[in-house]
C-alpha cells in the first residue's frame, strides 16, 4: 500500500480505475503528447492513487496519482507501462513506488513474464525504475524529437534518446 510507518495510518491507497475515468492533467504529466495517450487508454489497465483523508462527493478518495499499462501482443508474455504520474504536491511521499508495485504485482499475478517502460536516457525516472529492478534492454535513438512536437527538456538538457528498460518477472 503505502510506505508510511507501520504506526502511521496511511494518507493515500491505490484502487484499480476505469482508464475512461484517468485524469488528463495527470496523464499529461507523464507523457505531454494527448494524441500518444489517446491512443493507448483505450483497452488499458489503470490504478488510481486516492486521498484516504479527501472524500469527494462520490466517496471516493480525491485523486493524486495513475498508472497505466496495456499488453503487448497477446498479453500473455509482456505489458509495458506507459505512463505513471503523481500530482506534483504529492511527489516525494512514496506513491509512484506503490502505483508501480502494484502494476508490477498485478502483471505477475497474471502469469506475465515481463514488465517494460520507455523513459529518457538521464533523469529521475530513469532511477526510478532502476531502483524497482528494471534493466536498459535497448535504446531508441532520436525518439523524443521524432515523437513529440515540443521538445523536452529536463534539468536543462533536452531529451532525444529513449531507454526501453524490461523487468523480468
Amino acid at each position: 500500500m503505502s510506505s508510511a510507518p507501520a504506526s502511521a495510518s496511511p494518507a493515500w491507497h491505490v484502487t484499480s480505475m476505469n482508464p475512461a475515468e484517468a485524469p488528463w492533467p495527470l496523464l499529461l504529466l507523464a507523457d505531454p503528447s494527448r494524441e500518444k495517450v489517446r491512443r493507448y487508454l483505450p483497452g488499458s489497465t489503470c490504478f488510481a492513487a486516492r486521498l484516504t483523508q479527501q472524500l469527494t462527493p462520490s466517496g471516493v478518495g480525491t485523486l493524486v496519482g495513475v498508472c497505466v499499462l496495456v499488453p503487448l501482443g497477446d498479453g500473455q508474455q509482456a505489458w509495458e507501462l506507459m505512463n505513471i504520474a503523481v500530482a506534483p504536491a504529492w511527489q516525494q511521499h512514496g506513491i509512484g513506488s506503490a502505483l508501480l508495485q502494484r502494476a508490477i504485482a498485478w502483471t505477475r499475478e497474471r502469469g506475465v513474464r515481463q514488465l517494460e517502460v520507455g523513459t529518457g536516457s538521464f533523469g529521475d525516472q530513469l532511477l526510478f525504475y532502476q531502483r524497482a529492478g528494471f534493466r536498459v534492454t535497448d535504446i531508441e535513438r532520436d525518439f523524443f524529437l521524432l515523437n513529440y512536437t515540443t521538445p523536452l527538456w529536463e534539468r536543462g538538457v533536452q531529451h532525444k534518446d529513449m531507454l526501453r528498460l524490461t523487468l523480468e518477472l
